[in-house]
């Protein structure tokens, strides 16, 4: 059985709060049903072995592959885990407190659909604890059973797109909740972040909305382009969510979202999530919690508390050495303008590891949210438009 050695802390980010403060934080902490509307884990660095940080160096040097290194790196716990080898997966879930997290599934190509479908499905029929959350209701019931909730997504709906309208019909009965309609680059529905010039979306990208609108299938415009989102929350008749973002308005970079495109997130009913990636917040050195928590006061401020979530996004979940050498080689993969020179080896200060989320209920805490804002944010809001969308 892989151990994991040592005792560590978390969620212990010097707030400054007093002792009641941080006594209605746990409180809240543990009535909330907390959604990460786009999240890597349960695992973290931390919780990788020397033995299984030595083979993923050693997998590097013999064949320099950075995508195939990237996602045995995502992959390995959940693996190890399903063979009940690793009980850091469910230990690293529970400590950090979120009820429901996307399960990502990739249409990039078919071998990576069989690849990461049987994955995401792997989990629900190996872990006990892990429903899979086709309607609200199974949120919910995860929340009341101390179980969690697993959400079937997927970022990259490339590779299989001229195929795509067929195919949703089978993602969804195999529990695909939510779409991104691009990833940074430009596709057949429309126009990425990371393009020098945005489409908006395609007649093609019409009848996909319109599909997901259908089938019960959240769009999501996370890694979309400005016209693009834009285009998107016009033509669902549903709500849109951007599932891992931040405000343009305080840092300007290619994955923020303009105040034009969170009104019209906002507009559709939907939810904007925050992210807690330090280089997609600030381009200043030891970015901490606070800095993320001053995206989300932002966006609440413009468009409500109510239509803000969180979506912690990657890569805490990968280990140094690969978020070194092997990312870097594959960024430009991605489509993210000079991705390259984002050090994701570094994580937010206050957000280091998963089991570090209750950081983020003691800064709402800290900012003065009453309890009702502070469960919409941690999870409500998202559960809402889950329930419009999906039921």
């Amino acid at each position: 059985m892989v151990m994991k050695k040592g005792i560590e802390s978390f969620a212990n980010y010097d707030f400054g709060l007093t002792t009641e403060q941080e006594n209605r934080a746990a409180q809240l902490q543990n009535e909330s049903i907390i959604v990460d509307m786009l999240f890597q884990g349960p695992c973290g660095y931390r919780s990788f072995t020397e033995e299984m940080d030595s083979q993923l160096k050693i997998d590097w040097n013999k064949y320099h592959d950075p995508v195939n290194s990237l996602l045995s790196g995502m992959q390995w716990p959940v693996w190890l885990a399903m063979k009940s080898e690793f009980p850091e997966f469910k230990k690293c879930w529970e400590q950090s407190g979120i009820t429901a997290g996307t399960r990502d599934v990739q249409f990039s190509s078919f071998e990576l659909f069989a690849v990461t479908s049987s994955l995401a499905i792997g989990q629900f029929d190996h872990f006990p604890w892990l429903i899979k959350a086709l309607k609200s209701e199974d949120i919910r019931q995860a929340k009341i059973e101390k179980k969690h909730a697993g959400i079937i997504n997927t970022q990259l709906s490339r590779g299989m797109q001229e195929n795509l309208l067929d195919l949703l019909d089978s993602a969804y009965y195999l529990g695909l909740r939510m779409l991104m309609l691009t990833y940074n680059k430009m596709n057949l529905i429309g126009g990425g972040c990371g393009e020098r010039t945005d489409i908006g979306i395609s007649n093609y990208g019409a009848q996909v909305i319109t599909k997901l609108n259908k089938l019960g299938i959240i769009v999501d415009t996370g890694h979309c382009g400005r016209q693009t989102t834009l285009d998107a929350c016009a033509l669902s008749n549903k709500p849109v969510v951007a599932s891992h973002t931040s405000a343009e308005a305080i840092y300007e970079f290619p994955r923020a979202k303009s105040d034009a495109e969170l009104n019209a997130i906002a507009s559709t009913g939907g939810v904007v999530g925050v992210c807690a990636l330090p280089y997609f917040l600030s381009s200043d050195e030891g970015v901490t919690i606070d800095v993320m928590l001053d995206h989300i006061d932002y966006i609440v401020n413009l468009i409500g508390w109510d239509h803000v979530g969180i979506g912690t996004d990657w890569p805490l979940q990968l280990t140094k050495f690969l978020c070194g050498e092997p990312f870097a080689t594959s960024s430009g993969k991605f489509g993210l303008p000079n991705a390259d020179k984002y050090d994701r080896t570094i994580n937010l200060i206050g957000f280091d590891d998963y089991r570090d989320f209750p950081n983020i209920t003691r800064g709402l805490v800290k900012r003065d949210y009453n309890d009702k804002q502070i469960k919409g944010i941690l999870g409500e809001n998202f559960l809402r438009v889950f329930e419009d969308v999906c039921g």
